[in-house]
Parts: C-alpha cells; sequence; structure tokens
C-alpha cells in the first residue's frame, strides 16, 4: 500500500473524510467488500457502513464537485468518502468506532483539520493517547469550558515526538549502560537533551510579576527599618533588638518558616541545661541557631597584629564556641531531642509537622564594617571562611547590603 492522502469537508450535518489512495481505490474498496474494514495512519478505522461515497459511485446531489469529488479522470482522482461525525451545534462529534477509543470526542466547526489532527508521521492515533489519561471526554475548539484552544491543541500537534526524537531516545537509553562499560564516543543524551530543548515552545512565567511590586515595599520597609535601628541602636533593649534583627533574617531567609527563644537543651559534658537564644526551623522541619548580638563599637577582628595578622576579636571567637557548643549537643540529643522539642514546640506548628535534628547549622549576626582597614576586612573574610563550617558570620553592614542589592535589583526589572 502507498502513502495515503486524508482531508475532510463538512457538508452542514455531517463531516466527512475523503481518502485518496496513491494506488487507487481498487484494492480499498475490494478490501471493504471482503474484510469489512480498512485503517488508515493506525487511527481511522473505516468500515463499509460508513462509506457514503467514491469516484465510481459519486454523491446523488452533486455534492462536493468544488472539492474535486467528481468522477474520476486518472488515479490521482479516485476518492473515498466516510462520514465520521455527525454536527452538534458548534461542534462535531465524531464517531467512537472510527476513532477505535471509548472516550466521546467533540471538535469545533471552525477546527482547521487536517490528518495531522489525529495522527503522527509514525503514524500514532494522537486522539487515542489522549484518550489513555481518561478524561471524561475531549473536546477541542469551542466554547465549552472543558475545551483546549485550538492553538493549544496545535503546540500539542507541533511537540509531538517525531521518529527522530523516538529514535534518539532509544539512543540515550541505551548509552546511559554502554558509555559505563565501554569507550564508545557519542553521548546520546546530550544529543536528545538538545533536540528536546530546541523543540520545546513552553515559555518560563513571569511569576515576579504579580507579586514584585509587593516585595519591592516589603524590601524597602527591611532596609529602611534595619537602617533606623543601627541609627539608633541605644534605644533598643537588648531582647527588643533581637526580636527584630530574628524578624529581619526570617523575612529574607524564607527557607524558616519559626523561630523559638529560650529553649532548653542538655549539656551532657556537665549534666546539665543550656540554653539557645534562637532556635529556627525550616520548613523541612529542620533545625538550625542563630546567636544575634548587638553592633558595639568593639570590632570582630583585633585592630593590632599577630604575626601581621588581624585576628578574630574575643566577642567573635566567643561566639563562634559558644554556638559551635550548641551544636555539639543538639546533634548528641539526636531522635530524644526531636521528641522533646516536638513536645515543647510542636503546638506552634502546623499539624502533623515533623521536627528534624540533622547536622543544624549555625548563623551569627553580630558586628560592624565600618571603620576597618582594607587589611582588617580581608583578614576578617580569612576568618569568617575557617569558621564556615560551624556558622555563617554576617555583620550588620553585610545585611544592608544584601538588603539594598535585593532591592535594586527588583527595581531594575520594573524598568
Amino acid at each position: 500500500m502507498g502513502t495515503t492522502a486524508v482531508e475532510f469537508e463538512d457538508d452542514g450535518k455531517q463531516l466527512i473524510l475523503v481518502y485518496r489512495p496513491h494506488d487507487g481505490t481498487g484494492w480499498a474498496l475490494k478490501k471493504l467488500q471482503e474484510k469489512g474494514e480498512i485503517v488508515i495512519k493506525r487511527t481511522f478505522h473505516l468500515f463499509e457502513e460508513h462509506l457514503i461515497a467514491h469516484d465510481q459511485l459519486p454523491f446523488e446531489d452533486s455534492a462536493f464537485i468544488d472539492a474535486g469529488l467528481g468522477s474520476p479522470s486518472d488515479l490521482d482522482d479516485q476518492w473515498m468518502a466516510f462520514e465520521i461525525g455527525s454536527r452538534d451545534g458548534d461542534y462535531f462529534r465524531l464517531n467512537s468506532v472510527v476513532l477505535g477509543i471509548d472516550v466521546p470526542v467533540l471538535l469545533s466547526k471552525d477546527a482547521p483539520l487536517t490528518w495531522r489532527w489525529f495522527s503522527t508521521h509514525r503514524p500514532v492515533s494522537i486522539l487515542a493517547v489522549i484518550a489513555k489519561l481518561k478524561p471524561s471526554r475531549i473536546v477541542i475548539g469551542g466554547t465549552e469550558l472543558d475545551a483546549i484552544p485550538i492553538f493549544e491543541y496545535e503546540k500539542l500537534i507541533d511537540q509531538f515526538p517525531t521518529p527522530y526524537e523516538i529514535e534518539r531516545y532509544v539512543q540515550a537509553r541505551v548509552s546511559g549502560v554502554v558509555r559505563e562499560y565501554s569507550d564508545a564516543k557519542l553521548d546520546a543524551e546530550a544529543q536528545l537533551n538538545a533536540y528536546v530543548n530546541k523543540r520545546a515552545q513552553a515559555k518560563g512565567k513571569d511569576l515576579f510579576k504579580h507579586v514584585r511590586q509587593v516585595e519591592i515595599a516589603k524590601y524597602e520597609f527591611l532596609l529602611s527599618q534595619l537602617q533606623q535601628m543601627l541609627d539608633s541602636e541605644d534605644g533598643y533593649s537588648e531582647a527588643a533588638w533581637q526580636k527584630e534583627i530574628l524578624q529581619i533574617v526570617c523575612l529574607i531567609n524564607p527557607k524558616y518558616i519559626a523561630a523559638f527563644a529560650e529553649i532548653e537543651i542538655p549539656d551532657t559534658d556537665n549534666h546539665t541545661k543550656r540554653f539557645l537564644d534562637f532556635l529556627l526551623v525550616d520548613a523541612s522541619g529542620n533545625v538550625d541557631v542563630i546567636e544575634i548580638k548587638r553592633p558595639f563599637a568593639k570590632g570582630l577582628v583585633t585592630s593590632g597584629t599577630y604575626r601581621d595578622n588581624h585576628i578574630a576579636s574575643r566577642d567573635l571567637s566567643g561566639t563562634v564556641m559558644q554556638i559551635e557548643k550548641y551544636l555539639r549537643h543538639l546533634n548528641r540529643w539526636g531522635p530524644a531531642g526531636e521528641a522533646a522539642l516536638r513536645k515543647k514546640i510542636g503546638d506552634k506548628l502546623p499539624p502533623g509537622f515533623q521536627i528534624k535534628i540533622t547536622n543544624p547549622c549555625g548563623l551569627i549576626i553580630m558586628g560592624r564594617e565600618k571603620g576597618l582597614t582594607h587589611a582588617q576586612l580581608r583578614d576578617l573574610e580569612v576568618t569568617r571562611r575557617h569558621y564556615k563550617h560551624i556558622a555563617d558570620i554576617v555583620t550588620y553592614d553585610e545585611l544592608l547590603r544584601r538588603l539594598r542589592f535585593i532591592l535594586e535589583q527588583l527595581q531594575a526589572e520594573v524598568k
């Protein structure tokens, strides 16, 4: 059997599939008489009762003459016409027997139908693939609430896997094993990804569009508030200072959903109790520890040098030691600690929320960079990186910079 040509005609009452075999209609008519069915592109299951006219027995009322459905003059003019759907308001209701699926299909009467609406080059029935997803019905175009818009359906058709893509997929599955044990040079997986990325038409949505102004207002407020706090530090008690800074930290670190003050943990070295200033809980239930110190005038590194180095100040090294011990005791507490924390703070978290002690991290907010020399700032960065495995050390000036840069980026995106 040669290649086929399929077109569609609308007589106002029914949808007609016109089939023009390249090697004539003789074999198809014979097969219909003997077998009762022919299948086109593995998509259209056409039975003898669906045949309403053909080139040797044209329409009695001379319909579709303009479509070239007249008496044949050569092989190219031989055709067969099958009824595959009936008019239902603004839609054609397709014959489920013809499509070989058990899901009702409605096509808008205005749909620009071609064979590509139904079948791929492989060929595979597109509607049969959709039907396997088990929708209650398939509606394409028109005004029905569950209708797939015509332009979206055409995009779906364009993105259907081509024979080339399927070949690349098979090679990628094979190469995943073969390249592990041989010197195969072709990276089929990379080829597949490159091809799929090239074909992909979906574009990422601008999610910030709907919240950008709110985010700008948020960071403007936080920046203003932090600057005001630093300008009038003496007007705050330590508790009030820590409370506001903690809120700023949580607002610019959305991973944290809650913070709890004065959490009691066991000191297994001295068989006594310690109290964490603040315990942070992230959205996955993992806990971290934060220390918030007032930005006193004392520096984070010494003004003098030891062997030509500005070393960590006593306040900074003491805070790091303090938080390191907190983390050590938390890790030792383990599952028993998780149960104790759930009992103590679980009612302040979402129902069923699980608290986990899994190698917690530390965060230290303290000190100013104002007044430090270039050499001191350099050695401060060395110190911060030295303690990175214990805690992130964030200065108030860095906190200001983070807020300022985030705000500037959001404002630039509006322009």
